[in-house]
């Protein structure tokens, strides 16, 4: 007798998550790729396409968020539930005899319960300038003739805040800004509430020592990009574990097109993004 209580899965079901293109949607999404790929291309990046399968995640996103088996040693093994760095140490690793730093993927990731991504990225190993991958998606975007607001960041500023007031990062990592006003310091109210370069530089001279640096970089980034909508949010924080300093993102009805960073793996510092193709697709049929 069948359980009732068990939901029945029909042949032509797809897990919850999935991802299925067909048509004008799977064309839209080829279209992408190759002119991301050919953009890329003529920048000087080279293609890379990752193992499916990684011993090193855990790295990359939170433990909880990853599909895990075992693999035929019986080490702990997931699918790939982020790109870079895998793609730095197998670079560095694998491929030390090549001079090349810039290179590219497009290729999906995967996310417990069952959810799948596909995403257009790139690594800048040993390249910091963190401008250089936001011109790259701002020219991907203008070239789609798609509109999006560019978000800057400085993953140090909430990191520093966190050590001069005895806070937990928790608090910006789940985006609390209550919390952080009623803490009920000017400045750090000013850096919460800002929104464009003028006020940036004005709360820098009023906060403390330390965030000055973090901030001045912020405010270069600002200065050396060229994208037309841009808003400033120093208390932003990213969860992804790697990025550490400077920050973008790619906004359109807050819905992230992008997103990229400056971070440090195996003491090497470096810059990436990736651009989060179903998203982009999702955007440009509503369109």
């Amino acid at each position: 007798m069948k359980d009732k209580s068990m939901t029945e899965v029909y042949e032509h079901e797809i897990p919850v998550g999935s991802r299925l293109y067909f048509g004008k949607s799977a064309a839209t999404k080829r279209s992408i790729e190759q002119l991301a790929s050919d953009l890329l291309n003529s920048e000087g990046f080279s293609e890379i396409l990752t193992p499916f399968f990684s011993y090193h995640q855990h790295l990359s996103v939170n433990p909880t968020m990853l599909l895990r088996f075992s693999d035929h040693a019986n080490h702990e093994i997931s699918l790939r539930a982020d790109s870079t760095v895998d793609v730095v140490r197998i670079v560095r690793a694998r491929l030390k005899d090549e001079l090349h730093k810039k290179w590219f993927y497009i290729q999906p990731i995967f996310k417990y319960p069952s959810s799948e991504f596909y995403q257009i990225g790139a690594e800048l190993i040993g390249e910091s300038e963190l401008s250089t991958s936001v011109s790259l998606v701002s020219n991907i975007l203008n070239q789609l003739k798609f509109d999006a607001v560019l978000q800057l960041s400085n993953i140090e500023i909430p990191h520093t805040i966190c050590k001069i007031l005895g806070l937990d990062i928790e608090i910006f990592e789940n985006g609390q800004i209550e919390r952080i006003l009623s803490q009920n310091i000017p400045w750090l109210e000013s850096l919460a509430l800002l929104s464009n370069k003028k006020e940036l530089e004005d709360v820098i001279s009023v906060v403390p020592d330390a965030l000055k640096t973090p901030l001045k970089n912020l405010l270069t980034l600002v200065c050396s990009v060229s994208h037309e909508n841009i808003r400033i949010v120093p208390l932003y924080y990213s969860k992804m574990r790697y990025y550490d300093k400077l920050f973008f993102r790619f906004l359109s009805q807050n819905s992230i097109i992008a997103g990229g960073g400056n971070y440090e793996i195996d003491g090497v510092a470096s810059s990436g993004f990736a651009i989060y193709t179903d998203t982009l697709v999702d955007k440009i049929m509503e369109r």
